[in-house]
């Protein structure tokens, strides 16, 4: 079969023959229709992730939307190292039907970054109204998605804060407050301060991490010794600003937040499964918006490099 095959951290993949997955107990063999390269994709293929096993060659590609052997649409993953979806075909223990209507491709490039919020969005609410959501990284796909959904699930308010210029404006709207970032550390936490001191979130969903990190840490940090009344979660996500940041002890001891982590290993894989055909029927009924742009498996080493940010990479046969 014809793959997209990387062969070691440092290269590009390249469209080549590769030796065809097998079937096995639990999986099925389906036929490629749709696969995004999404940043968690590329980080476990080159080894910068926590669940690459650091192993070439590999096909990279984590999700898609794929065809069974009776001729279903259905949106798949969970293949096994060496495989991934970036290839004709793929060997997968899953496969959730594709509502009526669902354009294959907005389903393969947007489902990986909408879920990434949508998951713990829907959890937060189990426990109550979701108030404010203030979003780190709202300018990225998956920071835009998530704009869309904190509304869609019934937030009062969405504190959007990200660092493109355009981006950020195209978040513009009814009930949301736009915070750009900048170089100056000082200047991003005053006015990150500035929005939660009219509207402190109480949901921080954060996809960049590092100093943008630190920024919102400072912000949310509280004087005095009265008792916070408020219950803020703080979700971290994604790391595309570093891999670290430094969480005061004052943040801990003055203000009732809870940090966690939502990814692959520390979220609920039946709640996931749950929710797969809930937020592929957003995608259908137009509800959530996604901007892609499409390359053949041939030119797989063209789309590898395509990072313009804003928009979903999404590779078809």
């Amino acid at each position: 079969m014809k793959a997209a095959v990387l062969t070691s951290s440092d290269a590009i993949p390249q469209c080549e023959d590769f030796e065809e997955p097998a079937a096995s107990e639990g999986r099925q063999l389906m036929t490629l229709i749709a696969a995004g390269i999404h940043p968690v994709a590329r980080a476990i293929a080159t080894g910068a992730h926590y669940g690459s096993n650091g192993r070439w060659p590999l096909i990279p590609g984590i999700d898609a939307v794929a065809r069974t052997a009776d001729g279903t649409l259905v949106y798949t993953g969970w293949t096994e190292h060496p495989f991934g979806t970036l290839a004709e075909v793929m060997s997968t223990p899953m496969g959730t039907p594709l509502p009526d209507g669902a354009d294959p491709v907005e389903v393969a490039g947007g489902m990986n970054p909408g879920l990434s919020s949508w998951l713990p969005l829907v959890s937060r609410k189990a426990s109550g109204p979701l108030g404010v959501v203030l979003v780190l990284g709202a300018t990225g796909v998956a920071g835009n998605i998530a704009v869309q959904n904190a509304l869609a699930l019934g937030a009062n308010h969405v504190i959007a804060v990200g660092r493109n210029p355009k981006a950020l404006e195209s978040l513009a709207g009814d009930n949301r407050t736009l915070v750009g970032l900048s170089t100056d550390q000082d200047a991003d936490v005053a006015a990150i301060a500035d929005a939660i001191a009219q509207y402190r979130p109480s949901t921080v969903l954060d996809f960049v991490w590092g100093k943008p990190a630190e920024a919102v840490f400072d912000a949310l940090t509280r004087s005095g010794l009265d008792e916070d009344d408020s219950s803020i979660a703080y979700v971290e996500i994604g790391e595309s600003a570093g891999a670290t940041a430094a969480i005061p002890a004052t943040l801990l001891r003055s203000t009732a937040i809870t940090v966690s982590g939502s990814g692959a290993g520390s979220s609920d894989i039946a709640k996931i499964l749950q929710q797969i055909p809930v937020f592929m029927q957003r995608i259908a009924s137009g509800e959530v918006v996604v901007p892609i742009v499409t390359y053949p498996l041939r030119d797989v080493a063209a789309a590898w490099q395509d990072t313009t940010s804003g928009r979903r990479v999404v590779v078809t046969p």
